[in-house]
């Protein structure tokens, strides 16, 4: 399962990561949010050791949300050494992400 991030952890595991981090910023009620849970969670998997993948609430979550300016959901943020590299707004497929991914790889 994806990591659940928080206000808690965001900074060490995704700002101080050594390696490759995909953010998916959702929310319960969102369809399309939940179109791709099943793709990250599957990406997870795959990326294992090579790449960080994890989820923010921006219900429980708002303050992550609204420092990096997420509007819309779903959104994914992709970080490298503690930089936004690369976004991606909205349901896509999976092969998009994965292709995102791996060129920070």
């Amino acid at each position: 399962m994806a990591l659940e991030l928080t206000e808690s952890n965001f900074e060490a595991e995704v700002l101080k990561s050594d390696k490759p981090v995909l953010v998916d910023f959702w929310a319960e009620w969102c369809g399309p949010c939940k179109m791709i849970t099943p793709i990250i969670e599957e990406m997870h998997g795959e990326y294992a050791g090579r790449a960080v993948l994890g989820k923010v609430d921006v219900d429980a979550v708002p303050a992550i949300a609204a420092k990096y300016g997420i509007r819309n959901i779903p959104t994914i943020l992709f970080f490298k050494n503690g930089e936004v590299v690369d976004k991606q707004v909205g349901a896509v497929p999976k092969a998009t992400l994965d292709q995102k991914l791996t060129a920070l790889l």
